[in-house]
C-alpha cells in the first residue's frame, strides 16, 4: 500500500522561485545576511557544486542550484541580466534594504513611498538577481492609486 502524500509539500507555496547562481553556497550565505534566510535543504553534487538547495525567507521557500553550463543552467551574471525581479514583503523596507546593502547588494532604487501604497526599493544581489523590497503602508482603492500615480508620475496620466 502506498501512503498518500500532499501534492504541495508542507511549507511550500504554489509558486516557488528556483534561482540559478554562480556560487550557490555563497548565495545562501548572502541571503542569510541580507534577508535573514534560513537554510532548509542542501544537496551537494560533483566538484563541490550544489545540485539543489533551499532557503526560507519569511514564510516562503527559495530554491537554488549552482550553474551547470553543460545543461544550459546559467545565472544572470553569465546571461548579462535577468528579466525577473523577486519581490519580498517585510515589516521594515528601509531596514531590510540597508541590511541587504550591508551584506553586499547594490542599490537599484532606494526605498520610497509609492503610489500603490507600499514603501518600496530595489537591490541587485552579488549574483545578479534583482530583489524588490516592500512594506505595505496604506490600503488604497484602484481610484486612489490611479490619482496618486498621476501625481507621482505625471508622464503616466
Amino acid at each position: 500500500m502506498t501512503a498518500k502524500v500532499d501534492a504541495i509539500p508542507k511549507d511550500m507555496h504554489s509558486v516557488t522561485p528556483h534561482l540559478v547562481v554562480d556560487g550557490a553556497a555563497a548565495a545562501i550565505e548572502f541571503y542569510k545576511k541580507a534577508f535573514n534566510a534560513v537554510e532548509t535543504a542542501r544537496m551537494p553534487g560533483p566538484e563541490g557544486k550544489i545540485m539543489h538547495a533551499a532557503v526560507r525567507i519569511g514564510d516562503s521557500q527559495v530554491m537554488l542550484v549552482d550553474e551547470f553550463p553543460d545543461f544550459g543552467n546559467l545565472g544572470p551574471l553569465k546571461l548579462k541580466g535577468s528579466p525577473v525581479t523577486l519581490h519580498i514583503y517585510v515589516t521594515d523596507a528601509d531596514a531590510t534594504y540597508a541590511q541587504a546593502i550591508d551584506a553586499g547588494a547594490t542599490s537599484r532604487m532606494p526605498p520610497a513611498d509609492m503610489f500603490w501604497g507600499d514603501r518600496y526599493g530595489q537591490v541587485t544581489d552579488p549574483f545578479g538577481h534583482v530583489w524588490s523590497i516592500a512594506t505595505h503602508v496604506k490600503d488604497m482603492t484602484p481610484e486612489e492609486m490611479a490619482e496618486a500615480m498621476k501625481q507621482q508620475t505625471p508622464h503616466c496620466g
